[in-house]
C-alpha cells in the first residue's frame, strides 16, 4: 500500500511539473488519468502492481 501512495504521490508530481512547463497540455493530462483509472479496473491491473513491486523490491540489490 505505501508504494502505491508512492508512486501516485511522484506520477502527481510529473504531471504537475509537466502541466507548469507547458510540455503537457491540461486536456493530455486528464485524459492520462482517466487512463490511469480505466486501467486499474481492468485485469491488467495485477500484474502492473507486481511489477512495480519487483521493481521497487529490487532497487535495493542494485
Amino acid at each position: 500500500m505505501a508504494i502505491t501512495v508512492s508512486l501516485v504521490a511522484l506520477f502527481g508530481l510529473v504531471l504537475y511539473f509537466l502541466l507548469r512547463s507547458h510540455s503537457l497540455s491540461a486536456g493530455s493530462a486528464f485524459v492520462a488519468a482517466g487512463f490511469g483509472f480505466f486501467l486499474a479496473s481492468i485485469g491488467a491491473a495485477g500484474p502492473i502492481n507486481e511489477m512495480a513491486n519487483a521493481i521497487v523490491d529490487a532497487i535495493p540489490n542494485l
